[in-house]
Order: structure tokens, then C-alpha cells, then sequence
């Protein structure tokens, strides 16, 4: 058995951060990464798929992207190749191929098995990331065998997909872009939309994460959220990266052909139910961009900053309404849904008593409640921004001495 200070399990940018920040304080420890490094970048994404944030917003602590396009947006394979690069420049210990197996404590410390080989750590940080599994809700399980179900992790392009109509459910980031895409090809697409944050893309002549990023709203502190739960579980902004820096929004698929329905409300068979709430639905993601936008003024103001007035269209509010209906499928001609409901984390490797009754990790700022564990890379983790690239960095840097004050109280214990 290997022993080392610190196991850190995800080779993606929470747990290259994490490297970067435990070589910088002298601290021993091992990544191990199931795949290549950035695995999911490399085999979960869809072809076309471009980051949501900028260059300038997608660079991790000590390589920025060099001669690249502060403003451009990087496609998931070039910052997969990124990822990689960056691990070599930080001389990231990561041990490829290490599925993990199991998480247990043993001997005032933790015992990593996986099918590489077997660590004992004094400390595991956990830096698998909120995209882990996708979410299929349980009606999915009663959708008639002949219609073919994909989640956006198998999903590549269209062309995987038969002929015919397909369901996209889910209207955030990845079901708007899944929608637009799929009905370029020629396929009817209907999008079934739930809770969602619309936003433009680009805001009194900056981008909106740029804006965001000034305004301070990507700082704000996970702990200061009157909600933290509900802040978590906020859908991703409606948004799509791209040389254009365009709008993709409802109003944008609307006119383009998409057929816009309520929230999926339940399935038996070939038979859909959907929910009369699209305009509900719709105001109260209008009400939420109209929150940020107004942020975004007050700073501009506030600050006595010489930017253009807004554009009149960037505040109107996107008007959609749609009665309960069912729906066979099969007579409507759909053959496919792609279930872009989001996703949840499962740890059923981590054999030690942290887990809540829906099997997320308890802890406090990414500190858990066992002594010698601690998460990176969720969503709110300590910030707005802890699931961004660019924010796996910040957080790194926080638990870090967290790690180093455990590591030596633990040290001062067997002595």
C-alpha cells in the first residue's frame, strides 16, 4: 500500500487546482483520475459544445490561455487539451486510469482503493464535480422501450438520433443549445421547459459573466445566501458560447421552429403529460434577469462608469403561455428524448458517514463534518463561482490551509 499525505479524487479543474494549491505548501499527495485528465471533458460532451464562459473567465491559476481570444469561447476539446497541458505545467502527480472503488477510514486516516492500487492518506479531498451523473427523473422509467432516451453525456450530434421528432426536456443551457442544434438538422424538436435563468449574452457592450464578474455577484458568498439550497439547485444561465456572442434564448428558438411546451409532468408509455405553467415559468425567469440586469446598472452608476445605455430589447420580457395537454408521442411523431434535467452527485466509493438522505455530501464551505475530508468543485461551494473554472482556483486556495492545519494537528497527534 502507497502512503501519502493528501488523495485527491478527479483529475479535472477542481482537482488540478487542489494539486496546484497542496505543491504550492510542500504538501505530498496523489490525483486519481478514472480516465485521461479531464475525462469528462474528453467523452462527455457534445461535438459542437463551446464553454460558456470567455477566455478570460476559463483559465486556471497560473496558465492563462496564451494569445487566444480574451473574449472568444473555447470548444470542450481544446480545454480538455488545456486540462492536460495545465497538469504538466503544474507537474500534477496523477495517476490515469484509477477508478476508485472505495473511500474508508482507517488508522486516523483514509484508505483509497482503486483498481491501480491502494493509498492510505491522511486527508482525501473529493473533486468529482457537479456534472457527475446525469438526472433522469423517475417517469423515465415507465417511457415506452420503442422511444429512444439519451441523456447529454452520450449525446454527440444529431445523427445518433432516428428519424423523426425528438423531446428535449430541460430548458437551461444545455437543453436550449441540444434544442437548436437537433432542429437545424431537420428533426421537429419540442423542448419541454421547467424552472430556467434567461440572461443576454452580452450586456451594455460586455459580455454578462464579464459584468457578473465586476459587479461582484460571482464572488458572493455561498454562506451569506438566505437560501442555500435553493441557490444551489438555480438552473445554469440560458446562454450558449460562440463567435457570434448571440442570444439563445426561448424567444430566439420560438423563432426558429422549436415547439415550446410547459414542464414535463409525467409519462405512461407513449403518453406525455405536460403542465399549463409555461408562462409562469417565463415570468419568473424574467424577473430574475431583470434582478441581475438591475445589479449590473446600480454598478454602472454607481461607479460614474461612461458605458452605453442598455438595449431597450434586453429587458423585454419573453411572453409565452401553454395550456395542460397529453401527448402520444409515438402518433406526434416523436422517437427520441434527451432527458437535459441536469445532474446529481453519487459517491457510492465513499464508505464514510458524510453523506445526507439525497446522498450529497454534507459540508460546510467544502470542510466536512469527518475530519480529513473535504469536497471541491460543487456549485456554491463557497462562492457564486465555485463550480466555474475560474473558480476552482479561488476555493483551492481557502481549503488549503484548512488541509495543512489538519495534516499537522494529525501529525501532532501520533507524536
Amino acid at each position: 500500500m502507497l502512503k501519502t499525505d493528501v488523495a485527491i479524487i478527479g483529475g479535472g479543474q477542481a482537482g488540478l487546482a487542489m494539486s496546484r494549491s497542496l505543491t504550492a505548501r510542500g504538501i505530498g499527495h496523489v490525483v486519481l483520475e478514472r480516465g485521461r485528465i479531464g475525462e469528462r471533458w474528453h467523452s462527455e460532451r457534445w461535438n459542437s459544445l463551446h464553454l460558456l464562459t470567455t477566455n478570460a473567465h476559463s483559465a486556471l491559476p497560473g496558465l492563462p490561455h496564451r494569445g487566444s481570444d480574451p473574449e472568444a469561447f473555447m470548444r470542450a476539446d481544446a480545454f480538455a487539451s488545456y486540462l492536460g497541458r495545465y497538469a504538466r505545467e503544474i507537474a500534477a502527480p496523477v495517476v490515469s486510469g484509477a477508478t476508485v472503488a472505495a473511500v474508508e477510514r482507517e488508522g486516523g486516516g483514509f484508505r483509497i482503493s482503486a483498481n491501480a492500487g491502494q493509498w492510505h492518506a491522511r486527508a482525501v479531498v473529493v473533486a468529482t464535480g457537479a456534472c457527475d451523473v446525469p438526472f433522469r427523473p423517475a417517469m423515465a422509467e415507465v417511457l415506452a422501450p420503442s422511444i429512444l432516451q439519451m441523456d447529454p453525456s452520450d449525446y454527440r450530434e444529431p445523427g445518433q438520433l432516428p428519424p423523426g421528432g425528438v423531446l428535449v426536456v430541460g430548458a437551461s443551457a444545455t437543453g436550449v443549445q441540444l434544442a437548436e442544434e437537433i432542429h437545424a438538422s431537420g428533426r421537429p424538436v419540442t423542448l419541454a421547459v421547467g424552472g430556467h435563468t434567461r440572461v443576454p449574452r452580452r450586456y451594455r457592450g460586455r459580455d454578462i459573466y464579464a459584468w457578473m464578474d465586476a459587479v461582484g455577484m460571482l464572488d458572493d458568498p455561498a454562506l451569506a445566501s438566505g437560501n442555500l439550497d435553493a441557490a444551489r439547485r438555480q438552473p445554469s444561465l440560458q446562454l450558449v458560447g460562440g463567435p457570434e456572442h448571440r442570444d439563445l434564448d426561448l424567444a430566439v428558438l420560438r423563432a426558429q421552429g422549436v415547439r415550446l411546451v410547459g414542464r414535463l409532468a409525467g409519462i405512461s408509455g407513449s403518453r406525455a403529460e405536460f403542465s399549463g405553467d409555461l408562462e409562469r415559468t417565463t415570468g419568473a425567469s424574467h424577473v430574475r434577469m431583470q434582478r441581475t440586469l438591475k445589479r449590473i446598472d446600480d454598478f454602472i452608476s454607481d461607479h460614474g462608469l461612461s458605458i452605453p445605455v442598455a438595449d431597450s430589447e434586453s429587458r423585454v420580457p419573453f411572453l409565452a403561455t401553454s395550456d395542460s395537454f397529453a401527448l402520444d408521442l409515438q402518433r406526434g411523431g416523436i422517437r427520441s428524448v434527451i432527458w437535459a434535467t441536469g445532474y446529481v452527485r453519487r459517491y457510492p466509493w465513499l464508505r464514510v458517514p458524510v453523506l445526507d438522505h439525497s446522498g450529497e455530501i454534507i459540508h460546510r464551505g467544502g470542510v466536512a463534518a469527518v475530519p480529513g475530508l473535504y469536497v471541491l468543485g460543487l456549485t456554491f461551494l463557497r462562492r457564486r463561482r465555485s463550480s466555474f473554472i475560474d473558480g476552482c482556483g479561488s476555493d483551492a486556495e481557502d481549503i488549503a490551509p484548512a488541509i495543512q492545519a489538519h495534516l499537522n494537528l494529525s501529525a501532532r497527534q501520533v507524536a
